[in-house]
């Protein structure tokens, strides 16, 4: 009986306790509230879109009337974003403080039908993501037209592109860099026949860094302590170190007759990870297997494996690896590649790029080259890789 008598009261304190805790916590917080129709039973998540990716912060069954409400800390030192989402339809939102914003919307249109108020940068995001869903369906409807051939399709969703971000350059982001939506609009992207395209990449369009200066510019004095303002400043400068080398380049070529060497191989210079250009030809004086890869298949654990393999045996001896990443997600191949001890370069075109197209039959495929920069074995004369390399060592 005593047993019994104290494990209550210990539950009781413990009740109390936790009572008590959450009476005392008095950090400010938003509140979203509102309703989606025709959506009984459905669960409604609040997702928080943090830097390190997206986590589920909150969620609901909706009832008849889809009402909903959630409270959450308030952002501290920066405009924060979250979504609202059931199953693939999705509100995003910006969050200044401690406002009150509401939402109303029809689930069968709710991505783009939805009403805001609370909150003047959730209806830029509402127009941004609108132009946004536009400008896929346009590229989208270019990709599948039978009558493109070629380059076609790719130079029109080019142009496309370029029109998209004058456009919103012009009317949100050199308008107000401060704003939220001009932050989110520097993270918008389309998606077309599975391929995901960046519509501000100042890794890949060197004019994009421009953009992104502005923004990185308010925020930083604004929101100096925010990781948002140090990741818009750190990308700001990676896209201002590749233009310059780009243009350290461009200004530096020129032909002397009496310098040209007799090279067989053709040289593409492709950046890392940290933004280096690297060059195939900078390799001479070793055997380099030139290596074509997607990240992304499911065949790639097994193969960067067998390619570890035959690196530590053979680096020693003068091997290199030269990879280039056909991958999309520029993310991704950074996660990736991070702890792999060779050289790793991404090409930005994919399989569209024309170092791709006019080099390798298809993906895995690796060529080798011999000490004197001379392609020795195409991907199809290769039989056994460990023992081809060695060969040449």
């Amino acid at each position: 009986m005593r047993t019994i008598i104290k494990t209550i009261i210990n539950g009781a304190a413990v009740a109390v306790a936790a009572l008590f805790v959450a009476s005392c916590d008095n950090s400010p917080k938003f509140t979203i509230t509102g309703e989606i129709t025709q959506a009984k039973d459905s669960m409604l998540y609040l997702d928080h879109m943090a830097l390190e990716g997206v986590k589920v912060i909150d969620s609901l069954r909706l009832d008849e009337a889809g009402h909903f409400d959630f409270s959450v800390i308030a952002p501290k030192d920066a405009p924060d974003f979250y979504r609202l989402r059931i199953y693939d339809q999705i509100i995003n939102l910006a969050v200044d403080s401690t406002e009150t914003i509401t939402v109303k919307a029809d689930y069968k249109n709710m991505a783009e039908g939805y009403t805001i108020e609370g909150n003047d940068n959730c209806q830029k995001i509402k127009e941004l993501t609108i132009k946004q869903m536009d400008l896929q369906a346009r590229a989208q409807q270019v990709a599948n037209d039978p009558l493109l051939t070629g380059d076609a399709p790719g130079d029109s969703i080019f142009r496309m592109l370029n029109t998209y971000k004058a456009e919103i350059c012009r009317d949100y982001i050199y308008k107000d860099p401060l704003k939220a939506s001009s932050y989110f609009a520097l993270f918008q992207g389309i998606a077309v026949n599975n391929a995901y395209i960046l519509v501000f990449d100042p890794q890949r369009h060197l004019d994009d860094v421009k953009p992104f200066q502005a923004v990185a510019t308010s925020w930083k004095q604004f929101y100096p302590e925010s990781p948002r303002s140090q990741n818009l400043e750190t990308i700001a400068v990676e896209g201002l170190k590749t233009k310059k080398i780009v243009e350290q380049q461009n200004k530096g070529f020129e032909i002397d007759s009496s310098k040209v060497s007799e090279v067989t191989l053709i040289d593409v210079p492709l950046a890392d990870a940290t933004g280096r250009i690297r060059h195939l030809t900078e390799l001479k004086g070793k055997v380099v297997l030139l290596d074509f890869h997607l990240f992304s298949a499911d065949e790639s654990p097994a193969r960067i494996l067998m390619l570890r393999e035959i690196y530590n045996k053979y680096h020693d001896r003068g091997f290199e690896i030269y990879q280039v990443s056909l991958d999309q997600d520029d993310h991704f191949w950074k996660t990736q590649t991070h702890s792999l001890p060779w050289i790793n370069v991404r090409d930005t075109e994919g399989k569209n790029s024309m170092f791709y197209l006019n080099s390798a039959p298809g993906v895995p495929c690796s060529f080798i080259i011999s000490r004197d920069n001379v392609v020795v074995m195409s991907a199809s004369q290769i039989k056994n890789l460990d023992a081809d390399i060695a060969k040449f060592l």
